[in-house]
C-alpha cells in the first residue's frame, strides 16, 4: 500500500504524508518520552508532553527547511510543487514535467534548506543559552530543538546519504 493523504496547503505547496510519517512520529514520541524519563530524570507525565512537544518541534524544523527549500526554488524560477513527509523526514516535490536544469539551478535549491536551518539552529541556540538559568523541561526543549537543527537539518543535510542536499550537491 503506497497511500498519500494530502494535510492541506501552503505558500501554493501542497503538504502531503505517507504513512510512514504517523509511524515515525510515534517511534520518536516515544524515544523521546523514554529519553525524557530515563535519562532526563522527568515524571512519566512530563516526560510524555515534553516529548510531544519535541517531536512536534522537530516537524516544524523539517517543515521550516521544506519551506525554505521552496523559497529558494522560486528564487531560482523553478519551484516546488509540495512537500512528502516520510518516515521522520520530508522530501521537496517538483513538477513532473519540470526540464532539465543546469547544475547551478540544483545547487541554489539544495543550499536553501541548510542555509535557513543555519539560522534557525543559531536562533534556539541563543534562546536555550538565555533560558538556561530555568531549568527544565523548557531549557531541554530549547536544547533538544537547537541540537536537532544543528544535527539534522543543518548538518545532518550535508552527508551524501542518496536523498540528503549533500546527494544533490555531489551530482552537481
Amino acid at each position: 500500500m503506497n497511500k498519500t493523504f494530502r494535510l492541506g496547503s501552503t505558500f501554493g505547496l501542497k503538504i502531503l504524508a505517507q504513512p510512514t510519517a504517523v509511524t515515525g512520529s510515534l517511534l520518536l514520541w516515544l524515544i523521546f518520552s523514554l529519553v525524557g524519563w530515563l535519562w532526563l530524570d522527568l515524571g512519566v507525565g512530563t516526560a510524555v508532553l515534553t516529548a510531544l512537544i519535541a517531536t512536534f518541534l522537530h516537524f516544524f524544523g523539517e517543515f521550516w527547511r521544506q519551506l525554505s527549500h521552496a523559497w529558494a526554488a522560486k528564487r531560482a524560477g523553478y519551484p516546488m510543487s509540495g512537500i512528502l513527509f516520510v518516515w521522520v523526514l520530508a522530501a521537496s516535490l517538483y513538477p513532473r514535467d519540470e526540464p532539465e536544469l543546469p547544475a547551478r539551478i540544483h545547487i541554489r535549491r539544495a543550499l536553501g534548506g541548510p542555509a535557513a536551518s543555519a539560522l534557525m539552529t543559531i536562533s534556539s541556540g541563543l534562546l536555550a543559552w538565555a533560558i538556561r538559568p530555568f531549568g527544565s523541561p523548557i531549557y531541554d526543549l530549547a536544547l533538544f530543538f537547537f541540537l536537532d537543527n544543528l544535527l539534522v537539518f543543518t548538518l545532518g543535510a550535508f552527508l551524501p546519504l542518496g536523498f540528503t542536499d549533500g546527494s544533490t550537491l555531489l551530482r552537481y
